[in-house]
């Protein structure tokens, strides 16, 4: 098997791109590049069983409502304006379980720097779909939303200021390595992980992929699923490092020590 992770970004040139090989008990970090844009992605990914976008893939239902009914003058209206309508219209509901989950708010693709990244993302899923690759933003297919920090969260490997530090980078980095020591990394991908957050976060994405090709990510409620099509759902891991190189089918939320 092999997965794809993307650590999206506004431009080419913050963009990570990490393949992993999959066979027997080991994975290896095939390959990975940092300054990719749309059609070296969808080139790269033609093989893989899923592709692990660290971006999301739609705006909250309500913000896309508000801003039109904005266009047309309309005012705000109803019960709950003020902060929790505003609330809202910053998140989807998938950003709220990964509240509850991890305790930490993903970024708003509506009010935050992410949407930017958002816009181009709409681009690459529109290369995918041009490629023959059906996009279900609700992660029913091979695309599917992942938020890095989130999963590592998960895993145990809350190493603060990874992202901007190199040393707790390389921190988070040895943690990784020492709970899936089945992961092969090539000198030169370890050395862009330890130089580089992007590519550091593109390779968790390629590992929360492979938990979504083994149907071990949170699964959309079916009565959200309509909003989950729109909105993009974030599919957090709910099985262990260790248990990637299985095959389990969980049916909730488990202990991912």
């Amino acid at each position: 098997m092999q997965t794809v992770g993307v650590d999206l970004a506004a431009s080419p040139r913050g963009t990570a791109m990490a393949v992993i090989e999959w066979q027997g008990d080991v994975a290896e970090v095939a390959a990975i590049e940092v300054g990719v844009d749309d059609p070296e992605i969808v080139s790269a990914s033609r093989d893989a069983r899923s592709i692990g976008i660290d971006c999301a893939l739609g705006w909250p239902l309500a913000f896309v409502d508000f801003v039109g009914s904005h266009a047309r003058g309309e005012a705000p209206s109803g019960d709950e304006l003020g902060l929790p309508w505003r609330r809202r219209l910053a998140f989807r509901h998938t950003d709220r379980v990964v509240r509850e989950r991890t305790g930490r708010w993903p970024l708003s693709v509506s009010t935050d720097r992410l949407g930017l990244t958002a816009m181009r993302c709409a681009e690459l899923t529109a290369r995918f779909a041009d490629a023959g690759v059906p996009v279900d933003r609700s992660g029913a297919g091979a695309i599917v939303e992942v938020y890095p920090a989130a999963a590592l969260r998960l895993w145990r490997i809350a190493v603060p200021g990874y992202k901007v530090d190199a040393a707790a980078r390389g921190d988070a980095l040895d943690a990784l390595m020492s709970q899936a020591p089945w992961l092969r990394l090539p000198a030169s991908a370890e050395a862009a992980m330890r130089r580089s957050a992007d590519a550091f976060d593109a390779v968790v994405a390629g590992l929360n992929a492979r938990a979504h090709a083994l149907g071990a990510t949170t699964p959309v409620p079916p009565h959200l699923a309509h909003l989950a099509r729109v909105e993009g759902w974030i599919a957090l891991p709910e099985i262990a490092l260790a248990d990637l190189i299985d095959e389990p089918r969980p049916s909730g939320p488990r202990d991912l020590h």
